[in-house]
């Protein structure tokens, strides 16, 4: 059987490939079937982007086939077969660079196809066999640079006599790793934050705070967590950890500055951005701007009748520091999601006496049954087990288009529903507006479509279930009064405290802040499913809108989203980056036509 599925994509491949080396654009769509998809990583389009059918797979080869000239696919190692469906990966190249791809087959045509650029040739990362030397042997006349002047001097010039080419403004996990793999490719970069040290975004949060995905999910790019690390990484840990990732890959970091104000100059291609660096005005001049503030924009408060009047402390859940000082206090927590759940939580604990105001359903799964489902598959210590790495696992991750996914994820959802009914019929017996999706697809689409919408269960639920947490389900707040909060229902509640785990914008609300509102407008919508433009082609459809990839505004990029996202699609952000650094032409497929200059 695996000899036999191993020649069929042989045969595919060869038959592709000989299309492409001909020139026959139809012949290439020909080898998809009907509800075909390729999901290509910058490798053909520059771009992300997913095709749908042989025609427009077709048409996207016309435009880049005499430019790129693909060969060399080739079987990394023997097919797979499930159900109906043979899979295998794939090397190829390009005229420019390398990459892996995977193909599924179905009835002898490509039902997905995926490719994504690896590196570019003559800019490939120095590790391994080219590493760099580290020192020079022998004498060198007068003196050599050590390391520790050559950090000194890079420091001292960065922002005046050199400026970075790329300034990733939010110093998180996604920020960081953005410019590890920048520094990898010898892509000049500063990343700049508003804290006092690197990891204070996690430092910062209240107390209990952990990560909710497993370890295995979560290593930044290069530097994998060690086989000690607990598998929910707490919150102080993750902010030394960063801390220290910054000093070891060397990255140029500035604390304690603020972006105050952006202006793009498209005649320079380049921007001048004035900045706050610890009380001190600077004026930076990148060709890049990388917005890097995770997946989400400006917090967002509800505007609610009588809340000047309020006697207590209200604050949004980004602005929470913790339980302590609040025994005894009465607490609302107004959202009933991830934060919701967890500084609801950590209220409790500290003994406060807390109500959760659910205003709508939420999709809630616990930890220890995810971890449990999940024990099989791609981010796990059984999948290290069988030598499945991160990268390989993010790889076949990215390999299914998301169009494809809520049928998948409904499978799973349906199993976690089953298998923990118990757990659920406990929640609706209090009251608690559960969802599964809006299709049933479940949690991941929920994060994916909207960012919201869902709780990754870690001892929240059942405090809920018990009533040792309050609950009003349906409701929100209609008037806030010196020492009370009027429900829409009508009932009142005392409190001393208001967290609002209200959620936040879109990201091009940063961008609206930092450059314009007219920028972010021709940006359009940041995150969820669908086009880079406000023509969506369907709801669901496509990739995340905006993110890593090239966007309206030259030069603008954004770049977010959980661990594991950061961590893999900064590849990709980075090759585009380092691409125009080297003035390597970078024709975008799928986008109007934008300027990009170094």
């Amino acid at each position: 059987m695996a000899d036999e599925a191993t020649a069929q994509a042989k045969a595919w491949l060869a038959g592709f490939e000989a299309a492409l080396a001909r020139g026959d654009t139809a012949a290439a769509g020909a080898c998809f079937g009907g509800d075909g998809m390729w999901r290509d990583l910058v490798a053909f389009t520059w771009n992300i982007v997913t095709l749908e059918g042989p025609d427009a797979i077709a048409a996207m080869l016309g435009e880049v086939l005499a430019r790129l000239r693909p060969v060399g696919f080739t079987l990394r190692e023997t097919a797979t077969v499930e159900g109906d469906v043979t899979a295998a990966w794939f090397d190829f190249e390009t005229a420019v660079a390398r990459g892996r791809g995977h193909v599924r087959l179905k009835g002898g045509k490509a039902w997905t196809f995926f490719t994504a650029m690896r590196e570019l040739k003559g800019h490939e990362e120095r590790s391994g066999p080219t590493r760099e030397e580290g020192v020079i042997h022998g004498a060198v006349k007068g003196g050599r640079q050590t390391w520790l002047e050559r950090r000194e001097a890079i420091e001292a010039n960065l922002g005046g006599s050199e400026q970075p080419f790329v300034l990733i403004v939010g110093g998180g996990q996604g920020g960081i790793g953005l410019g590890a793999r920048l520094e990898r490719l010898g892509v000049p970069s500063l990343i700049v934050d508003r804290l006092p040290r690197a990891g204070d975004a996690w430092r910062n949060r209240y107390k209990s705070l952990c990560l909710h995905d497993a370890v295995w999910y979560d290593h930044l790019p290069y530097m994998p967590f060690p086989a000690h690390w607990p598998v929910y990484t707490p919150k102080d840990k993750m902010g030394d950890w960063l801390e220290m990732y910054v000093r070891i890959m060397e990255l140029n970091f500035w604390t304690s500055t603020t972006c105050r104000a952006a202006r793009y100059d498209a005649a320079a291609g380049r921007w001048e951005v004035d900045v706050d660096r610890d009380g001190t005005k600077v004026t930076l001049r990148p060709h890049h701007i990388v917005l890097a503030t995770g997946m989400s924009g400006v917090p967002e408060m509800p505007q609610i009748k009588g809340a000047e009047t309020f006697a207590g402390r209200q604050h949004h859940s980004s602005a929470h520091p913790g339980g302590p000082g609040w025994e005894g206090k009465t607490c609302i927590v107004v959202g009933a999601n991830n934060s919701a759940h967890d500084i609801a939580v950590d209220l409790w604990e500290y003994g406060a006496a807390v109500t959760m105001l659910q205003r709508s359903s939420t999709m809630v799964a616990r930890a220890s049954m995810l971890r449990r489902n999940g024990d099989a598959g791609l981010y796990s210590e059984q999948a290290v087990a069988r030598g499945v790495d991160v990268d390989t696992a993010d790889l076949t991750m990215a390999s299914m288009p998301y169009k494809l996914l809520p049928d998948v994820q409904r499978v799973v959802t349906e199993r976690l529903q089953r298998d923990d009914a118990a757990f659920y019929d406990r929640l609706r017996a209090v009251g608690f507006k559960l969802d599964f999706g809006d299709d049933g697809s479940g949690l991941s689409q929920k994060y994916l479509r909207r960012g919201s919408g869902y709780y990754i269960d870690v001892g929240g639920s059942d405090l809920v279930a018990s009533g040792d947490i309050g609950l009003r389900s349906g409701v929100d707040i209609a008037e806030i009064r010196p020492h009370s909060v009027v429900l829409s229902s009508g009932e009142e509640l005392p409190a001393d405290l208001i967290v609002y785990a209200t959620g936040y914008g879109s990201m091009t609300g940063w961008a609206a802040a930092l450059i314009s509102p007219e920028v972010a407008d021709k940006v359009g919508k940041c995150w969820g499913l669908g086009s880079d433009t406000n023509k969506d082609p369907g709801p669901w459809e496509g990739e995340l809108r905006n993110m890593w990839k090239p966007t309206q505004q030259d030069g603008l990029w954004f770049h977010g989203g959980n661990l594991a996202q950061s961590r893999h699609y900064s590849r990709y952000l980075a090759l585009q980056l380092k691409a125009r650094f080297e003035g390597i032409p970078t024709p975008v497929h799928g986008l109007a036509p934008v300027h990009h200059a170094r």
